[in-house]
C-alpha cells in the first residue's frame, strides 16, 4: 500500500486550504470527502461569506487576517477566480458596547482604515437603515465578500494541479493511529505518515472514536434572504456586509448586500437549534425567523419582513467560541482543525497554512496558545 505524506480528511474549506498547501509544498496528500462534490451538507457551501481584519478585543485573528487577506489574493491569481469584493464592513451598538468599542479600539492599534459615525453620519451613508440614535457606528474599510464557492472550488482544482488527489463520495470510518495512520473508510484503506480531521460538524462523531471528547455542539443556522421593497437599494456599491454583536437576544445578527440573489439582501441570526449533523432538518427553528423577521422590521425597513428565502447550514461551535488547531493529546501525527463557530470561512488560507504546517512536523507560524486542545482540560475527555 502507497504511503502518503498527509490525509486529509473533510474537504470543506479549511480542509482543501490546507491540502492545497500541503500539494504546493510537494508534499504526496490526499484530500477525502464524505459526500459527492460539490454538495450542501456542511458548512463551507453558498455563494458568499463575510470578511474583515478588525476582529474586536481578540487580535490574535486580526494578526492572522493580515496575512489571509494576500493568500487570498494569491488563490485568485492561481484559479483565475475572483473571490474578494471590498464592500466596508459596518459594526454598530449601544453606547459603551464592547463588541463595537473593541473593534474601534483594534482598527486604531493596527492602522487599518476605518470611519466612525454617529447617527447622522450613518443615515448620511446608509440610508437603508434604521438604528437608534445614541448607537456608535464603525466601518472597517478593509471588509467585504468572499465568494465561498468560487474559494472552495479553487482550493480543490488547484490542490489537484499540483499533484494532489481528492476522493469523495468516501466517508472516513475509522482512523487507526500508529507510526504511521492508518484510515478505513467506505471503500478503501489508506495510510500515512500524518492525518489531519478537518470534518466540520462530524468531528462531534469521530473525535469520541479516538478516545477525544471536547465541548463542541453543532448548530443548524438559518441562511435568510430579505427582498428589497426598491429594486436596487441595497446592491454592494451602496450597502456593506454588517455584523451587530447583542442584536437580538443577545445574539449576533449579521449581513450582506445583494450579491447573490438580484433583489436580495442576506441578514441572519448567528445562532440557531443544536442538531445531529446527519438529521438536522428535525429541528425546530421557528423561534429563529420570529426573531429575524422582528429584527428586520425594526432596522430594515426598506426590506420585506418575510424571507424570500431560507437556506441552511451548519456551524460547529466551541466553549469559547475560538478555533481548535492542535495535535491529538495521544498522537502528535493526527491533527485536528475543529470549532470554527461560523467564523472560521474567512481564515481558512491561514488555517490551512497552519494546519499544513503541524502535520509536517514544523513550528506553525503563529502562537497557538488560543487555539490548544489543553484549554479544556476540564471538560474535555482527553
Amino acid at each position: 500500500m502507497d504511503i502518503y505524506d498527509v490525509i486529509v480528511v473533510g474537504a470543506g474549506i479549511e480542509g482543501s486550504s490546507t491540502a492545497y498547501q500541503l500539494a504546493k509544498q510537494g508534499k504526496k496528500t490526499l484530500l477525502l470527502e464524505q459526500f459527492p462534490l460539490p454538495h450542501s451538507r456542511g458548512s463551507s457551501h453558498g455563494q458568499t461569506r463575510i470578511t474583515r481584519k478588525a476582529y474586536g478585543e481578540l487580535e490574535y485573528y486580526t494578526v492572522m487576517m493580515k496575512e489571509a487577506f494576500p493568500l487570498w489574493e494569491t488563490l485568485e491569481r492561481e484559479s483565475g477566480r475572483k473571490i474578494f469584493r471590498e464592500t466596508g464592513m459596518l459594526t454598530m451598538g449601544a453606547p459603551g458596547d464592547t463588541f463595537t468599542m473593541g473593534t474601534i479600539r483594534c482598527l486604531q492599534r493596527h492602522g487599518i482604515p476605518h470611519q466612525v459615525m454617529d447617527y447622522q453620519g450613518v443615515k448620511q451613508a446608509y440610508p437603508m437603515i434604521e438604528f437608534p440614535r445614541n448607537y456608535t457606528f464603525v466601518v472597517d474599510k478593509s471588509g467585504g465578500i468572499l465568494r465561498a464557492d468560487k474559494a472552495l472550488i479553487s482550493y480543490q482544482e488547484t490542490f489537484r494541479r499540483f499533484g494532489g488527489e481528492l476522493r469523495d463520495g468516501e466517508k472516513v470510518l475509522d482512523i487507526i493511529p500508529g507510526d504511521t495512520v492508518g484510515v478505513r473508510t467506505s471503500s478503501h484503506q489508506y495510510r500515512a505518515h500524518s492525518v489531519v480531521l478537518t470534518v466540520g460538524a462530524w468531528a462531534t462523531k469521530l473525535l469520541p472514536k479516538l478516545q477525544l471528547t471536547l465541548p463542541l455542539k453543532v448548530l443548524r443556522i438559518n441562511v435568510l434572504y430579505w427582498r428589497e421593497r426598491v429594486p436596487g437599494g441595497y446592491g454592494a456599491d451602496r450597502f456593506p456586509v454588517f455584523l451587530q454583536e447583542n442584536a437580538v437576544d443577545n445574539y449576533a445578527v449579521y449581513g450582506l448586500p445583494s450579491e447573490e440573489y438580484p433583489g436580495l439582501v442576506k441578514i441572519c441570526l448567528h445562532w440557531g437549534p443544536e442538531v445531529d449533523p446527519d438529521s438536522r432538518d428535525k429541528a425546530d427553528d421557528s423561534w429563529v425567523i420570529d426573531k429575524m423577521k422582528r429584527y428586520i422590521a425594526r432596522h430594515f425597513p426598506e426590506l420585506e419582513a418575510e424571507p424570500a428565502i431560507a437556506e441552511t447550514c451548519m456551524y460547529t461551535w466551541s466553549e469559547d467560541e475560538d478555533l481548535i488547531l492542535d495535535h491529538h493529546p495521544s498522537w502528535r501525527n493526527i491533527i485536528i482543525g475543529a470549532g470554527f463557530s461560523g467564523h472560521g470561512f474567512k481564515l481558512a488560507p491561514v488555517v490551512g497554512k497552519v494546519l499544513a504546517e503541524m502535520a509536517t512536523n514544523k513550528a506553525p507560524s503563529y502562537d497557538m496558545t488560543p487555539f490548544k486542545i489543553q484549554r479544556f482540560r476540564h471538560k474535555a475527555k482527553l
